[in-house]
C-alpha cells in the first residue's frame, strides 16, 4: 500500500480510530497522555495493519446527546460495580445468571458494536455472542434478580442502543428506529430461547 493509500484510508477511517483509542482507554481505567498514545498506537495498527471493510458513518454527532450518553454510562458503571461488590462480598448468596438476548432497532454495524461495547464495559454484562445480520446481541447476566428481571435487563440494553443512537445516528436512522416523534416505536421481537438462559 503506498503512503498515498494509507493517508487516505486513515482519513476515511478517522471515526474507527477515535473509538478504538477510546476503547483502550476505557478498558485499561487510566486516562493519561500515556495511556491514549498507547490507544492511538494499537487503533492505528489495527486499522492501517489489518485488512477491514471500513465502517461507514452516515450520521451526525450530538454534543448534548453524547454528554447524556457517557454521563449515564458513569453513573451506569459507579451503580453496577457496587451491586457486583454486594453479590461478591453477601455471605451465601448465590447469583442467578441468564444469557438473554436482545433485538437491537438498528442493524448497523456501528451502533451494534457501540452498544455492545458499553453494555459489556459495565460491571455485571458481557455480549457473549453478536449477530451482525440480524442486529441480535446476546449478554451474560451475572443476577438477574439484582437487574431487576430479565425483562428490565433487556430494557437496559435497549436504552444503552438508544442513547448511542440519538447521540450519532442520523434523522432517517432514527426514524427506521422508531425513535422519531410521529414514528411508531418499535417493540423488537424476541426469538424463542432467548427470554433468559440460565
Amino acid at each position: 500500500m503506498t503512503l498515498h493509500a494509507r493517508r487516505a484510508r486513515v482519513r476515511t477511517q478517522w471515526g474507527t480510530i477515535v473509538w478504538l483509542t477510546a476503547v483502550w482507554v476505557l478498558l485499561w481505567g487510566d486516562l493519561s497522555v500515556g495511556n491514549v498514545l498507547a490507544g492511538l498506537g494499537v487503533a492505528l495498527a489495527v486499522t492501517l495493519g489489518l485488512r477491514m471493510t471500513p465502517i461507514e458513518f452516515h450520521g451526525r454527532v450530538r454534543p448534548l446527546a453524547v454528554l447524556h450518553l457517557f454521563t449515564r454510562f458513569g453513573i451506569d458503571l459507579v451503580r453496577a460495580s457496587f451491586e457486583v461488590a454486594f453479590i461478591a462480598l453477601r455471605p451465601g448468596y448465590t447469583p442467578r445468571g441468564a444469557v438473554i438476548g436482545v433485538q437491537l432497532r438498528s442493524h448497523s454495524d456501528l451502533y451494534l458494536t457501540m452498544t455492545g461495547e458499553l453494555c459489556s464495559l459495565v460491571p455485571g454484562s458481557i455480549v457473549v455472542e453478536a449477530h451482525r445480520l440480524t442486529g441480535m446481541l446476546y449478554l451474560h447476566v451475572l443476577d438477574v434478580r439484582q437487574a431487576g428481571g430479565v425483562e428490565k435487563a433487556r430494557q437496559h440494553v435497549l436504552d444503552q442502543e438508544e442513547r448511542v443512537l440519538r447521540a450519532f445516528a442520523s434523522a432517517s436512522e432514527l426514524a427506521d428506529a422508531g425513535l422519531m416523534p410521529g414514528t411508531p416505536t418499535r417493540q423488537p421481537a424476541v426469538p424463542r430461547g432467548t427470554e433468559g438462559r440460565p
